[in-house]
């Protein structure tokens, strides 16, 4: 599904000297699977997460998504797939204040680049139903909890079916029992749902969940 082959992301300092956030990444995802990225502050697992969820492009190595080498593919085709594969849930949760709870999911259906087989407010429906956000879709995100408003962004994710959720730090601005309800959902979806997921955190409480670390240290993945 993603794979890493000795992958590196480094940038120009000055003439003599090149800066490595992340250096020689091999690193395979399986279709499924729910890793956890774990690293401190400036590990190079906020570049890991970058990469996997195509939002930047490696310097060195190759990285393959979906059978496709990402090299080959020029900005338009990485932004279709991008927007295809993966569904992001950010810390800061990132939700439209002007928007409605049902605006903000329905929110990447406006900027689709495929022609949807499904009416994007009926599904969007049947997941707040499912989610028990039903009776806040007319609600705005500032009249919520934050536990709900990541809800919310987690619904906005699926609502474009991807075959990955990136959540990065999906616990950061949240208490401890929200943040472990999250990650229950998180690993509801996975259970059940046969979502892969891909959580970057650098609490090991939250990094528990996954199926499988990965450890990020210096720019490099350490066993």
């Amino acid at each position: 599904m993603i794979r890493l082959d000795i992958v590196s992301k480094s940038y120009k300092i000055d003439e003599e000297t090149t800066f490595y956030a992340l250096k020689d990444a091999t690193l395979e995802i399986k279709e499924k699977e729910f890793i956890s990225i774990i690293g401190p502050s400036g590990s190079g697992k906020s570049t890991l997460m970058h990469l996997i969820g195509l939002l930047d492009k490696p310097s060195q190595g190759e990285l393959i998504i979906q059978n496709k080498k990402i090299s080959k593919l020029d900005d338009d085709q990485i932004s279709s797939l991008r927007n295809e594969f993966v569904g992001f849930v950010f810390q800061q949760f990132n939700l439209i204040p002007k928007l409605t709870v049902l605006e903000n999911i329905l929110l990447p259906t406006i900027y689709a680049r495929k022609k949807l087989d499904y009416n994007p407010t009926e599904k969007a429906t049947e997941l707040l139903k499912k989610f028990g956000l039903f009776e806040k879709r007319n609600t705005y995100p500032n009249k919520i909890s934050g536990g709900q408003q990541q809800r919310v962004a987690i619904l906005r994710a699926l609502i474009m079916e991807p075959k990955l959720i990136l959540a990065d730090e999906p616990t950061g601005n949240l208490d401890t029992k929200t943040g472990r309800e999250i990650m229950e959902l998180l690993k509801e979806l996975n259970e059940k749902e046969g979502m892969t997921i891909a959580v970057v955190t650098h609490e090991a409480d939250i990094a528990k969940y996954g199926k499988r670390i990965v450890n990020v240290r210096d720019g490099k993945i350490v066993k």
